[in-house]
C-alpha cells in the first residue's frame, strides 16, 4: 500500500510540474535567404530585428523558444545592424545564437510540443513559407490543440494556405494585418515584382478582416488565438500579445528607441503637442527615424491629412536634422498644397546655413521660376 501510495504521490507531483510548466513556442524563419561569394544578398531571407526582439521578450518572460526553419540549420537574414541594442543581446547570448545557426527542420517538429508559433518577417516568407506544406499542417495542428498563432510583418504569410480540419481557412472571418500594400509600395520595390501576391490582398481573398494603422505604425491585431504585428515597429507589441494569449505573467517588457520613435510619431499625428526643443531631448527616441518617417510619409501618404501631417514632423526635425532630403520635401509639399511663399522661404532658410547645397538651390530655382510663370499668365 505504501508504495502505490508513493507512486501516486510521485506521479501527481510530476502532473503538477507538467501543468505548470513553461509554455514553449516554435518561432520560424524563412530558409529562402541567400549570399553570394561576396557575402551579397541575392535572394531575401529573414528580417533579423524582428526575430531578435521576439526571442528576448519570450526568453526574458520565461518561455522555452526554438528556433525553425524549412531547411533547418543556419538561415541568412537580410542584411541588419548588428550593433543595434537587441541584436547584441541576442548575438551575445550563446542559446539564442545556437539556435539560430543549429534551426530546427521543420519537418521533425511535433506539433504537439509547442504551445504557440510565431512566425518572423522580412521578404523571404513571401517565398517559401507560404507554400510551405509542413509548416501548413503544423499551423493547423497547434490551432486546433488550442495553441497560439502569431507573426508580425510579413510573418503571416505563412497563413494564408493553412486549413483547418472543417476544410476552412485559418484567416477566414478573423481579424488580421501583416506589411500593407502602401508599405510594399514605400519599401518593397526591389523583390516585390518577384511575389506570388501581396499580402494584403492575399488575406483579404481569403476572407480574412485585415486591419492596418497608417504607414509604418505600430499595429498588433488580436482575434482570439491568433496574433499578427503589421510591420517590424509592431515585433514587440505582438510577442507581448502572445504572452498574454498564454496567460504568462509579463515581467519584462523592453523599450527600444526605434520603437518608441513610431509611437511618438502615433502621438504626433494624432494632435500631441510636440516641440522641436522637446524632441531635442528626448534621448529614448532616435530623431533621424522621426525625420525618416515624415520623409517617407510625404512621398506614399494616402489620406487627405498625409501632406500638413508630414509637413509637421519634416518641419519639427529639420532643426535638428538639417537634412537637404527634408528641406527639399518640405518645400515640394508647400507647393503641392499651394502655399508657394511658404515653400520658397523653407529653401531659403536652409541655404541661408547651407549654401553649398546645390539640390536645394536647383529646387529654389526650379519653384521662383514656376511661380513667376505663373504670376504672368495671371
Amino acid at each position: 500500500m505504501k508504495l502505490i501510495h508513493y507512486t501516486l504521490v510521485i506521479l501527481g507531483l510530476l502532473l503538477s510540474n507538467n501543468l505548470h510548466a513553461n509554455p514553449r513556442v516554435l518561432m520560424v524563419i524563412s530558409s529562402h535567404g541567400e549570399k553570394n561569394a561576396a557575402e551579397e544578398i541575392i535572394q531575401p531571407g529573414f528580417e533579423f530585428d524582428e526575430l531578435a526582439k521576439a526571442y528576448l521578450v519570450f526568453s526574458d518572460n520565461g518561455l522555452e523558444v526554438d528556433i525553425a526553419s524549412p531547411a533547418g540549420g543556419h538561415p541568412i537574414a537580410d542584411n541588419y545592424d548588428p550593433t543595434k541594442p537587441y541584436n547584441q543581446l541576442f548575438l551575445a547570448d550563446p542559446k539564442a545564437y545556437s539556435r539560430l545557426t543549429n534551426s530546427l527542420k521543420l519537418a521533425d517538429l511535433d506539433a504537439g510540443d509547442f504551445q504557440a508559433v510565431f512566425v518572423v518577417g522580412g521578404k523571404g516568407p513571401m517565398f517559401d513559407l507560404w507554400q510551405d506544406a509542413t509548416l501548413q499542417q503544423l499551423i493547423g495542428d497547434i490551432w486546433e490543440n488550442r495553441g497560439v498563432i502569431s507573426g508580425v510583418c510579413h510573418g503571416p504569410a505563412a497563413f494564408v494556405d493553412v486549413k483547418l480540419s472543417d476544410g476552412s481557412y485559418l484567416v477566414a472571418g478573423k481579424k488580421v494585418n501583416g506589411f500593407t500594400n502602401q508599405e510594399e509600395a514605400a519599401f518593397g520595390k526591389k523583390w516585390k515584382k518577384d511575389f506570388a501576391f501581396l499580402l494584403e490582398d492575399k488575406l483579404k481573398a481569403r476572407g480574412a478582416l485585415f486591419e492596418q494603422s497608417a504607414l509604418m505604425l505600430n499595429h498588433v491585431s488580436t482575434d482570439d488565438r491568433l496574433i499578427t504585428g503589421q510591420n517590424p515597429f509592431s515585433t514587440v507589441d505582438t510577442a507581448l500579445a502572445v504572452l498574454a494569449r498564454l496567460g504568462v505573467d509579463i515581467t519584462t517588457v523592453p523599450h527600444y528607441a526605434d520603437d518608441n520613435s513610431i509611437k511618438l510619431v502615433r502621438e504626433i499625428l494624432q494632435g500631441k503637442p510636440y516641440s522641436t526643443e522637446q524632441l531635442s531631448q528626448n534621448t529614448q527616441v532616435q530623431v533621424e527615424l522621426v525625420g525618416m518617417y515624415g520623409y517617407y510619409l510625404a512621398l506614399f501618404g494616402e489620406q487627405q491629412d498625409d501632406k500638413h501631417n508630414a509637413i509637421r514632423i519634416m518641419e519639427l526635425v529639420s532643426p535638428i536634422m538639417q537634412h537637404p532630403m527634408l528641406v527639399m520635401q518640405i518645400a515640394k509639399k508647400y507647393q503641392a498644397l499651394g502655399k508657394h511663399q511658404a515653400a520658397l522661404d523653407s529653401l531659403n532658410t536652409f541655404l541661408q546655413s547651407h549654401p553649398e547645397a546645390t539640390k536645394v538651390q536647383a529646387l529654389l530655382k526650379q519653384l521662383t521660376s514656376e511661380q513667376g510663370q505663373t504670376a504672368s499668365s495671371l
